[in-house]
């Protein structure tokens, strides 16, 4: 297997994540406007050679099941999101650990951004492949476009 694509759906944006499966790294993670979804799909399935798709099974799982019907070369698999949020919190912080002096407090004390769609994403795809992904790079917790 080789690039996974995994999407937490929502009803105004989405959490997208591509990633490698063989090296167990993130290629790029985003989160996007609804209207915006299938542009950045789209794209990476032209740049990338996408094996499947995971997608979370809550909120508007069924409506992006039927928007991607026309890509029905790429096998969609449902990935159960319950408590995903609140897990992308801690896995937000240890991708992201805070720097001094904030590193001293205890992390309960610390918030990360609101927007962790893509994190969530992240999880998606560890919980379905029951290994933990390599993010280097920024995370990007702004809504593109």
């Amino acid at each position: 297997m080789n690039k996974v694509i995994s999407i937490d759906p929502g009803h105004e944006k989405c959490g997208l994540l591509l990633a490698d499966i063989d090296e167990l790294k993130v290629i790029s993670g985003k989160i996007v406007k609804k209207s915006f979804v299938m542009e950045l799909l789209t794209s990476w399935m032209k740049n990338y050679l996408i094996d499947l798709i995971v997608l979370g099974n809550g909120t508007t799982s069924n409506y992006w099941q039927i928007k991607m019907q026309k890509y029905q070369a790429y096998p969609i698999k449902l990935v159960d999101e319950k408590m995903t949020t609140l897990r992308a919190r801690s896995r937000y912080l240890e991708l992201c650990p805070p720097k001094f002096p904030i590193s001293l407090f205890p992390r309960s004390l610390i918030l990360p951004p609101k927007n962790l769609d893509s994190v969530v994403s992240l999880i998606l795809i560890e919980d379905y492949f029951e290994k933990q992904f390599e993010w280097k790079g920024p995370i990007e917790v702004r809504t593109w476009p």
